[in-house]
């Protein structure tokens, strides 16, 4: 009885020991995710534009750095791909296609570990390059698809700024206006996210900026 209850205490140790050590791998990508977005978010609205192609550059280095380091999530590789992404458009021209690629790769990765991850991000993002990147036989750019993807991502969070804003740009980028309203009054209004002050302020900047393009074009 005495040995089966020193096995029984063991096991709930071990237990604990596993737990503890589970979250605190979780606390680390967390961190590590943060700590990129954050980076991005100052780049992306608050960098001087001369200095952008060097710190996404750096960031992108590093962004490959966390995935490399936390295999089997999700979450950094959605990041990895929005920074390198980023960075693809500030490079501009053809020498940014590998970049794009990398940035689909890294999308693609994470939604086969786990598509809801970040409010379905790596959907989002996903279709914003099909749409920006050209299409054959330049590119993999591809409207469909892109209308696809951001749908998908609407459908995980239909209230979010990013789907609803992207969402609108694709179809105002189509020459559908009227369709667009919708979507960038919905992102206008979406709630705030707690911790994304800096990326909210620059994304509702850009949906009142297109929102007024749009109307001008009713």
């Amino acid at each position: 009885m005495n040995t089966l209850s020193t096995l029984a205490r063991c096991v709930v140790v071990l237990t604990l020991v596993s737990a503890t050590a589970s979250a605190a791998r979780a606390d680390a990508v967390d961190d590590a995710v943060r700590s990129v977005q954050h980076r991005w978010e100052q780049i992306t609205y608050e960098a001087p534009a001369p200095a952008r192609l060097r710190l996404l550059e750096e960031l992108a280095t590093d962004a490959g750095q966390m995935s490399a380091r936390h295999p089997g999530r999700a979450e950094p590789l959605v990041w990895e791909g929005i920074v390198v992404s980023s960075l693809a458009g500030e490079r501009g021209g053809l020498g940014a296609l590998g970049l794009a690629k990398r940035a689909r790769a890294c999308h693609e990765q994470a939604i086969r570990i786990d598509h809801r991850a970040l409010d379905g991000s790596a959907y989002n993002s996903l279709g914003v390059l099909y749409y920006r990147v050209p299409g054959w036989p330049i590119g993999f750019g591809d409207r469909k698809k892109a209308d696809e993807m951001i749908r998908k991502a609407l459908a995980i969070n239909p209230d979010g700024i990013d789907p609803n804003y992207f969402y609108g740009d694709f179809l105002m980028n189509s020459g559908r206006p009227a369709e667009a309203l919708p979507y960038l009054q919905r992102a206008l209004q979406a709630p705030a996210r707690p911790g994304r002050e800096i990326a909210d302020k620059g994304r509702r900047v850009e949906a009142a900026a297109l929102l007024e393009k749009v109307r001008s074009q009713l």
